[in-house]
This record gives C-alpha cells, sequence and structure tokens, in this order.
C-alpha cells in the first residue's frame, strides 16, 4: 500500500480556504460513542429522562458533535498526517439524534515554519450553529526529496 498524500501540505495552505464534513448523527452513532467514551447520561440515550429535562426529548452528546471536526481536520483540511494541537469550542444549541450535523473549517493563520495552522471550527444544523471554535493543528510539510 502507497503512502498516504495529505489533502494539503503546509506551503500550499491559504487564509480563507474552507472545507466542508458532513454527517447524520444515528441512534448507532449515539450508542457507540457512549461506548466507546464511557458518557452514558441518561439525557443521550432514556428518552423517559430526558422528556423531564429542559431539553425535551434526547441530545446528542457534545463531544460526538464535536467530533466531526476532528474528522474535517484529518480528512479534508490539512488532511491526513494533521496533529491536533488545541481546540476551544463552545456548544450553542443542541443536536438532536437524526439531526445532520455539517462542520465547516476555515484557516485564519499559518506558519509556514512551524508547520502550525490556526483554524476556525464551526458545527452547524442546516443554518443554526451548534458549536464554534477555533483549532490549532501541526499540518504535514512537504516531504524532503
Amino acid at each position: 500500500m502507497g503512502t498516504i498524500r495529505p489533502v494539503y501540505f503546509t506551503d500550499e495552505l491559504k487564509v480563507g480556504m474552507t472545507a466542508f464534513q458532513s454527517k447524520t448523527i444515528t441512534e448507532t452513532d449515539i450508542i457507540l460513542f457512549s461506548a466507546v467514551s464511557t458518557d452514558t447520561n441518561a439525557i443521550h440515550l432514556d428518552e423517559e429522562y430526558a422528556k423531564t429535562t429542559r431539553f425535551g426529548t434526547r441530545i446528542v452528546q457534545g463531544f460526538l458533535t464535536a467530533s466531526l471536526i476532528s474528522s474535517a481536520l484529518a480528512n479534508r483540511l490539512p488532511g491526513p498526517g494533521t496533529i491536533f494541537l488545541g481546540q476551544n469550542m463552545r456548544f450553542l444549541a443542541p443536536v438532536h439524534p437524526g439531526d445532520t450535523v455539517t462542520a465547516t473549517l476555515t484557516v485564519l493563520d499559518v506558519d509556514y515554519v512551524k508547520n502550525k495552522v490556526r483554524i476556525e471550527t464551526v458545527c452547524t444544523v442546516g443554518d443554526k450553529r451548534v458549536v464554534e471554535g477555533e483549532a490549532l493543528v501541526l499540518a504535514p510539510p512537504r516531504p524532503k526529496e
């Protein structure tokens, strides 16, 4: 098997570049994420309990929603070989089972010497922002020939 080429090497990145990753969150996603993360909060898994909360129904784990940011960084921009250095985020609105979440990345700054890239990270459901923040990543440098 050959080497997987990143979508973008550091020297190809420019301020303003964008990428998107979308996924519809299924019941299976919620259950598997609960198992892997051990986040078994009843608000995610028990409809009867969730009806008694301020949301009135089950909501998706915040970090399951935000995991689309990691997916977009690893698969879209910069792509394979990207290393997460940091992330700040705010959770703005709940996501519900069956919602389609879109993670949008926008390059804010590129340090071509250190291969560091600052990226705005936003997750939406339709036109509604549900997560927003900023990531700092180490982008893959172009291999020396």
